[in-house]
């Protein structure tokens, strides 16, 4: 049995992805509607994604494009308020992403009381938003400075829109973090949010994770997740659920109930070791 099953409640969990519209600093901010419409359209696709039966949520401010490597206060000030303001209707487990990091998910993670985070924690990239360095030391280090020790660390080992600055093969860049960082889970992207995790890297981190949990991280869809839960301990789900699986809609409670059902009929008939 991994963590999931303490933590989420089920193995083979998944977790939707709740996308916040742009925050106050963001390019894409609408100033005219302000917070309270941002406020209104999480509450809509919370309660669309906890109706629709998923087992866990992630809030994220996925429409802070483009992404910073180091957030700015007012965003985890405002992803803050909008957690705190849905909380009275939260009934399932949910984590939290700042992108792009991990401190700062951190610091919201301790603040709203999420039991998981996931970030780019490990690794230097070539990515669209420059050169991207991490420090996990110093994260994790902060991780315990700021009382998140029970905080569940998903770490996202292929991230999207960026590649590692060393040419590494994939078992080499798991073995690597499972032993120096001990991660309770690696999430295996595609190149964008919606984009399909491939199926063989998928299954290579499988075979070398040495039973650390392992997450398809994009591009769940109803003809795909049975294939990738066989492999997989779980999946963060994120577009698939949206009006027509456009990243940019809102979320589609039909949508989503069409995917768990198949999902748990899965669960129902897999023998979970």
């Amino acid at each position: 049995m991994t963590w999931l099953k303490e933590v989420i409640g089920t193995e083979k969990a998944i977790i939707a992805m709740c996308h916040l519209l742009p925050l106050p600093g963001d390019p894409h901010f609408d100033a005219e509607k302000g917070m309270e419409y941002v406020i209104e359209m999480a509450r809509k696709d919370f309660l669309a994604l906890q109706e629709g039966g998923v087992d866990a949520v992630m809030f994220s401010n996925e429409f802070s494009l483009p992404y910073l490597t180091d957030v700015k206060t007012e965003t985890v000030a405002a992803m803050a308020r909008i957690i705190g303001e849905l909380m009275p209707l939260i009934k399932i487990p949910f984590g939290v992403n700042v992108l792009w990091d991990a401190k700062k998910s951190l610091d919201l993670a301790v603040a709203t009381g999420a039991k998981f985070v996931r970030e780019i924690f490990t690794g230097v990239y070539a990515s669209d938003f420059g050169l991207w360095n991490t420090n996990v030391g110093e994260t994790i280090r902060h991780q315990h400075r700021i009382g998140a020790d029970n905080v569940k660390l998903l770490f996202n080992i292929v991230p999207e829109a960026a590649k590692y600055v060393a040419d590494r093969e994939i078992e080499s860049v798991v073995k690597s973090t499972v032993f120096n960082n001990r991660p309770d889970a690696l999430c295996v992207s595609g190149l964008t949010a919606g984009a399909e995790t491939d199926d063989q890297i998928l299954q290579r981190v499988k075979k070398t994770a040495n039973g650390t949990v392992v997450l398809a991280n994009t591009g769940i869809r109803l003809e795909n997740v049975e294939r990738q839960l066989a492999v997989a301990d779980g999946a963060v789900v994120g577009t698939t659920f949206k009006h027509d699986g456009v990243f940019e809609n809102h979320v589609d409670i039909e949508r989503v109930k069409a995917l768990m059902d198949k999902v748990k009929a899965f669960r129902k008939d897999a023998i979970v070791v």
